[in-house]
This record gives C-alpha cells, structure tokens and sequence, in this order.
C-alpha cells in the first residue's frame, strides 16, 4: 500500500515539474518574441493571456498595453519633429522662391525682353519658380491642420458614401451599421478616401473594411473601434515599410508623399491611430488598422 502512495505521489511530482518546466519555457519564449519585436520596432504585438496564472495574465495585459502607449508616443514624436522640420523649410523656400517669382515676373513684363532670346531662358525660371511654390504651399498643410471638431459618426454610413465614390472596385464591408465612433467627420473622411484612392492607384480591384478583432485579451471594443482596412492591390516592398509614414516620401512618379503622413497626423489629433499591418490577410495584400475612439452613448 505505501509503495503504491509512493508510487502515486512520484507520478504527481514528476507531471508537476514536467508543468512547471513546460511552462516556464513557454514564459521564455514569450520574453524572446517580445523582445524580437522591441528592437524590430514593432510595438504592435499582441499576445494571448489564456492560459496563464492571474499574476502573469495581469503582467501580459499590461505589456500589450504598454506596446499601445510606446506606439503612440512614438509615432507621435515621429509627427512633431516632421512637423517641426516642415514649418522651416516650408518658411525657408518660401522666403527664397517669393522674390525669383516675383523678379522672373517683372522681366517677363519688359519690352526689351518679350520676343527675345532671353524670354525662354525667364520664362523657364518663372515657371520652375512657382511649381516651387505650390509645391512648397501643398506641404504647408502637415503643420497647419485645424483642430479636430469631434462629433459623433455612425461608421457604416460613412463608409458606404465613401464605397459609391468607388464603384470601380469591389467592397467587402463588414462593419456594424450601429456602431459611432468619435471623430471629425471631415478629417475621417479624408484618411478613409487616402486609403481607399492609394489602393486604386496600386491596382485593387478589392476593398477589404472590417472589424478587427484584439487578441491580446483586452476588451478594447469599450473604448475604440479597431479598422482593418485592406485591398489586393500591389504589395508594399519591405524596403519602403518603415518610410511609408515619412513626409514627402512617395514611389508614385507624380505623387506628393503627403497623403499618409497627413492621414496619420490626423488620426493622432483625433486620439486615435493609423498602422500598416505586417502581415494582411482575407487576400489582401496591403493592410492597414485604424483604430479610432469610440463615442460613448451616455455622454
């Protein structure tokens, strides 16, 4: 009978300590994944909490959140500096280009000039002079935004106005036609219709907008509503990711490269976020998540 109690409790200890170590594995490997996308700079994992004791699912909750807030401070001292360093220069060509405008202009006027030789040579230094000055006015817009007017805006209504602007495309729409979110609907409007214009231009012959689920075991739907936003348009090079969000940056021949550092600057004056996700889904190719906040009924 006692052999059979040790035999028993023998039983018991080992498969505690084969738990225990399996278990403490899985916490390493955790640590590892985290810390890979740490210096990846990706502060958007997420990882379960199922699974794990209260203490260590309180600690994970509490890492995913932390990636949020890293996240968004990041992306917005990313903004502030673009921001700051557009103000200059914006000021600085506009303070060269202004008088060569202005002069090219005059020379232009003069009777000893007109039918000349040298009306070409002017007239090319005119011209250049004031495309340098739109140009220089269009990227005035990343540090002159108005403040945001937020209002409450029933999402699904305002993606199915967007989706008729588009009938080229196919829409894939599964969002719920109760849910409003906290915006300016103007500025909404305008970060929706950026994605939705970058994807035709790429190619897309699909819209992919729906709820995105959060699997880090948070329930975030209290708070904000998680956007993927996706096409099967032409995939994004992994060399140009990281300056997707970059001012002036653009692989169009005649883009501007506002349109998405604009739209995140946006997002972020109305409390919420623009991300490109790492890996689409559903057969999109290029995805992206907009998170926004949620308006909350019983203000």
């Amino acid at each position: 009978m006692v052999s059979w109690i040790m035999i028993i409790g023998g039983i018991v200890v080992a498969s505690g300590c084969w738990w225990f170590v399996r278990h403490q594995r899985k916490l390493r490997h955790r640590a590892k994944l985290m810390q890979e996308a740490i210096h990846n700079r990706d502060f958007t994992f997420r990882l379960p909490t199922h699974g794990l004791f209260s203490g260590e699912r309180a600690m994970q909750e509490t890492l995913n959140q932390l990636g949020d807030i890293i996240r968004q401070q990041v992306n917005q001292s990313e903004v502030e500096s673009w921001e700051r360093l557009t103000r200059v220069l914006t000021h600085e060509m506009m303070n060269a280009t202004a008088p060569i405008t202005s002069i090219s202009q005059l020379m232009l006027n003069r009777p000893d000039v007109k039918g000349t030789s040298l009306e070409d040579g002017i007239l090319a230094i005119y011209d250049t002079s004031r495309h340098l000055s739109d140009f220089v006015a269009n990227y005035r817009k990343m540090s002159e935004l108005e403040k945001p007017v937020l209002t409450r805006v029933v999402l699904r209504t305002l993606i199915d106005d967007i989706s008729r602007s588009y009938p080229q495309a196919s829409w894939d729409i599964h969002v719920s036609s109760e849910i409003a979110v906290k915006a300016d609907a103007g500025m909404l409007r305008q970060v929706l219709m950026n994605l939705v214009k970058n994807a035709i231009d790429a190619g897309a012959q699909r819209i992919v907008i729906e709820e995105e689920e959060d699997c880090s075991g948070r329930d975030t739907s209290k708070h904000q509503i998680n956007l993927l936003i996706g096409n099967d348009g032409q995939p994004i090079p992994a060399e140009n990711r990281q300056s997707l969000f970059v001012p002036f940056f653009t692989t169009k021949r005649n883009g501007s490269g506002i349109g998405l550092s604009l739209s995140r600057r946006m997002m972020l004056q109305q409390g919420g976020m623009l991300d490109l996700i790492e890996k689409p889904r559903n057969g999109c190719h290029v995805a992206f998540l907009l998170c926004i906040p949620k308006h909350d009924e019983s203000l």
